[in-house]
């Protein structure tokens, strides 16, 4: 059920692709709490557990905009979610997660660090290995991807844990938008 609730926020939440750079100036958080006399403890960003390197694209080349393309894309957003890898995941989700937040929902990087809470450690490791079954994805139009929660292979979720997800791609490359 933690899943459940992930996956509504994940579908919603991450950050917008105009917004990435606001989250990535944003001050870390303080508590008021000392841990010596006169200097405040900081407390760490979720980008500082990050285990991975984000999915930001390296040089000018394109993904390929095909269906193994959208696959691989969404593979990457859904290890990236077990390895709690806050800037693969709201760099994946962007167009979703601006829409979210356009209905009210915090930036993409506060919400996912309390959406990665409620991820059992279970769920985590089997979508550390998440793999998608190309026979089970949806071709829409040749830019855009349904990725039912059937077409995950390396665990069996529900529709009501994981969802389904439409990734279209838009400036080269798949990102998720529904």
């Amino acid at each position: 059920m933690a899943v459940t609730a992930c996956v509504v926020l994940v579908a919603c939440v991450a950050c917008g692709l105009e917004n990435s750079k606001g989250d990535a100036d944003a001050k870390p958080s303080q508590s008021s709490a000392s841990t010596r006399a006169g200097e405040p403890s900081v407390t760490p960003s979720a980008s500082a557990r990050t285990e991975k390197p984000s999915a930001t694209p390296t040089g000018d080349q394109p993904a390929p905009r095909t269906k193994a393309g959208a696959i691989k894309r969404y593979e990457q957003y859904l290890r990236a979610l077990g390895h709690e890898d806050i800037d693969t995941v709201c760099e994946v989700a962007g167009p979703a997660a601006k829409k979210a937040q356009d209905q009210g929902l915090g930036p993409c990087k506060s919400t996912y660090a309390t959406v990665f809470q409620m991820i059992s450690p279970a769920q985590k490791k089997a979508l550390r290995t998440a793999t998608v079954d190309p026979q089970r994805v949806v071709v829409r139009t040749p830019d855009k991807m349904e990725m039912p929660v059937a077409a995950v292979t390396s665990a069996t979720f529900s529709e009501t844990d994981l969802g389904s997800y439409t990734l279209e791609y838009l400036k080269n490359d798949w990102y998720i938008t529904d």
